[in-house]
């Protein structure tokens, strides 16, 4: 037996208090890493010169991951990565706690804005609050928005956002049997308007509640994505009109409200922009 087969078998050794890990199983992991790096087929000279190991090395334990169904091999014995990863990708972000993976970003955004941050989403086309950080300013008006809360969609920035995620004809449903009911004057009632105020929405990234649901409340919201884009809950930072003034929402508020959504976007396994 070679020295690096016996090492290859055998645990490597712990420094201090660092957990102890199977040598092989990390060559493995590497492995995969590297692949999904490089981002295509790739040789075997290629794949071994990047995982630092010998050919042979490599090719053994390639094909433990060919008979497991990890890796796929095409006409030229080029290896690529299968879909199984994909799935199992999958399942992890599926298997996630919302409200456990949003919480650090809701904090941020807190200290960010120094604004009330919620978490929402949407059921039977109604938006429903499922988590919220309160602000701690003094002036703080009274909003619909608390944990628990649920309502008409179309008047708030979380509500738009949501509502942007739909399919077209869960979308064309929605425009053609819910009545868009008016809490200020500014409340979108007209469904040909919505559905314009959706695709900016779409289109932006990004959507405001400018009183609409509460005549001195301001909100700017964005969408949560997992795997392949599917929205499925929006993140948004309320607060009142005398401070989320438009100059404000427009140079400060909807940039840092996007950049946080999508890097929670991307903690869910969001892979896009």
């Amino acid at each position: 037996m070679s020295v690096d087969n016996l090492v290859e078998i055998s645990d490597s050794s712990s420094v201090g208090d660092e957990p102890k890990t199977v040598q092989s199983v990390e060559r493995v992991l590497n492995i995969i890493e590297a692949m999904a790096d490089y981002g295509g087929p790739i040789n075997l000279g290629d794949l071994a010169d990047k995982v630092g190991l010998k050919p042979s090395t490599t090719h053994r334990l390639l094909n433990t991951l060919l008979v497991r169904g990890f890796v796929e091999q095409d006409e030229d014995s080029r290896y690529r990565l299968s879909l199984k990863l994909f799935y199992i990708g999958n399942a992890a972000a599926d298997s996630m706690d919302l409200k456990a993976v949003a919480a650090p970003f809701m904090q941020e955004l807190l200290e960010q804005c120094n604004e009330t941050v919620n978490l929402a989403v949407l059921d039977n086309y109604q938006v429903v609050y499922i988590d919220q950080i309160e602000s701690n300013n003094i002036v703080i008006v009274k909003m619909f928005a608390r944990v628990g809360n649920r309502g008409p969609a179309h008047c708030t920035g979380s509500g738009k956002v949501l509502l942007a995620a739909l399919s077209q004809e869960e979308l064309d449903h929605y425009l053609a049997t819910t009545k868009l009911e008016r809490f200020t004057r500014d409340t979108i009632t007209d469904p040909k308007m919505l559905a314009k105020e959706l695709a900016r929405v779409r289109r932006e990234g990004y959507a405001l509640d400018l009183g609409e649901r509460d005549e001195d409340v301001r909100c700017v919201a964005a969408p949560i994505k997992t795997h392949g884009g599917k929205v499925v809950a929006a993140i948004s930072v309320s607060g009142p009109s005398m401070r989320m003034t438009p100059s404000y929402i427009s140079n400060e508020l909807i940039p840092i409200v996007k950049d946080v959504a999508l890097r929670l976007s991307r903690k869910l396994g969001y892979q896009g922009d």
